[in-house]
């Protein structure tokens, strides 16, 4: 199958959004690239879980636009958008006795419709999913009995399940190990899905993101490739944070970020008696 052109997908065009009297969000853009993973960075409360409900239409913006192949997104009918756009949350759980197989299955929901028995297609993408995420072995172990890891390879393995052309993801690698993030963020770039997912860890955003998105108290404040956007001087002013980035030893390799310290607490060690003043 063949990419959508750049001009269709998923898409946001100046978005605000307000909560509880809150500018949340203020004239945000958005286009991802089809095929490509792009990275949302920011601090707690900069945006990103609220921009990513935009994208999936959970909620609606104040003014501006989301649409999907040039369609707004209230427009194109839930169906459709359930059917085009998979979402991955932080965390799920269920109280419910379920396999992995059957969460899986859920994935399916909007290819049919109520009471409609399951289908060879559904099974077939079911299989899919699982054989992606290499989760065939586990298919009918109980989910409750899954690490963190396993639990998240799942949930991807759910939004495969739906064929989705976008999958957006909220900080997917929260809470897990150093192996399992690396684990995790291979497989989603492995998909060749048109990605959004927004991250916390800045060197994991640069190896794995083909571009990235830079959000501060709602709106964008840098938008391009790691090497353009991780800067010193943008992390200072971004997150508060002193550190060194290492430049790209060739055109595939990414920055590195070594974090010094708090931009805050260095102040006060210099401006203390007796500080360091380096």
């Amino acid at each position: 199958m063949t990419n959508p052109s750049a001009s269709s997908g998923l898409r946001a065009d100046r978005v605000s959004r307000r909560a509880d009297g809150t500018l949340i969000l203020d004239g945000v853009s958005l286009t991802p690239r089809p095929g490509t993973v792009t990275g949302l960075l920011g601090p707690n409360g900069s945006g990103k879980s609220t921009l990513l409900r935009l994208l999936a239409g959970v909620i609606a913006p104040d003014s501006g636009a989301v649409t999907l192949d040039d369609r707004p997104l209230d427009r194109a009918g839930r169906r459709t958008v359930a059917q085009r756009v998979a979402v991955v949350e932080q965390q799920a759980d269920t109280q419910v006795a379920l396999t992995v197989v059957d969460v899986v299955r859920l994935g399916r929901v909007p290819h049919r419709r109520a009471w409609s028995p399951v289908t060879t297609a559904d099974e077939a993408a079911v299989r899919s999913a699982l054989a992606r995420t290499h989760l065939t072995d586990k298919a009918d172990r109980p989910w409750h009995t899954l690490s963190g890891g396993e639990r998240q390879r799942v949930q991807i393995a759910r939004a495969l399940a739906q064929e989705p052309r976008e999958l957006l993801l909220d900080e997917p690698t929260n809470h897990l190990d150093i192996q399992h993030q690396l684990a995790l963020l291979d497989l989603i770039t492995e998909l060749r899905l048109t990605s959004v997912i927004a991250l916390h860890d800045l060197n994991l955003a640069a190896m794995y993101c083909d571009r990235l998105v830079v959000l501060k108290q709602g709106r964008v404040v840098a938008n391009g490739t790691p090497r353009d956007v991780l800067t010193e001087s943008l992390i200072a002013d971004v997150y508060g944070v002193r550190a060194i980035v290492s430049a790209p030893d060739g055109p595939e390799d990414s920055p590195h970020i070594r974090f010094l310290g708090s931009l805050t607490t260095s102040a006060h060690r210099a401006a203390a008696p007796g500080g360091d003043h380096r």
